[in-house]
């Protein structure tokens, strides 16, 4: 993940990642075959990690509006070359070249942040800490402003950090979420 982070999939050579993880180039390609296999089982692990951590906070027992605020956090990067993000980045570049078995992991992926998503927020209008919005098209609609400031935030886009995409995201969710209906 980090060498990919750091030099992209294109520069990225079996025989470098070989030699960094210890294992000749042959030995890499017999397990993952290609490149784009490669990245995908690394963005598959990535996403593993990050999705232990996203239960242990939605699972947590504060209000839904402070869970949707840890949701947004991690959901950030940290930075310019975050690594998660940089896989994710490398991966839709990917995309549109993808057979479909990639595309359906690539969505299994993203279909999770979204359930979990579209669960937070259903339990928030439940309890009335939000107004009513339909939880799907709404977390469809976050998703999509979330990816937006993301992709800003991990190319390094300047005028663009995380603590400033996160006073706009919290600012959305306050004037859309909390407004009186």
């Amino acid at each position: 993940m980090d060498m990919i982070a750091e030099r992209g999939l294109e520069k990225l050579t079996m025989a470098a990642l070989g030699r960094e993880v210890g294992m000749s180039s042959g030995h890499l390609l017999y397990y993952f075959h290609s490149k784009d296999e490669l990245l995908l089982q690394t963005l598959e692990w990535s996403e593993g990690r990050l999705g232990a951590e996203r239960v242990r906070l939605l699972t947590r027992t504060t209000s839904a509006r402070e869970r949707l605020d840890e949701y947004v956090d991690l959901y950030v990067p940290d930075g310019h070359r975050d690594p998660y993000w940089t896989l994710w980045l490398e991966v839709w570049n990917r995309s549109q070249n993808a057979d479909d078995a990639a595309r359906d992991r690539q969505a299994a992926i993203e279909g999770v942040w979204h359930r979990d998503l579209v669960a937070l927020l259903a339990e928030g209008v439940s309890r009335g800490e939000f107004r009513r919005v339909d939880p799907d098209r709404f977390g469809a609609r976050l998703r999509a402003l979330l990816d937006g400031f993301s992709i800003q935030v991990a190319i390094g886009l300047r005028g663009t950090d995380r603590a400033q995409v996160i006073r706009h995201v919290r600012e959305f969710l306050d004037d859309s979420l909390l407004a009186s209906s």
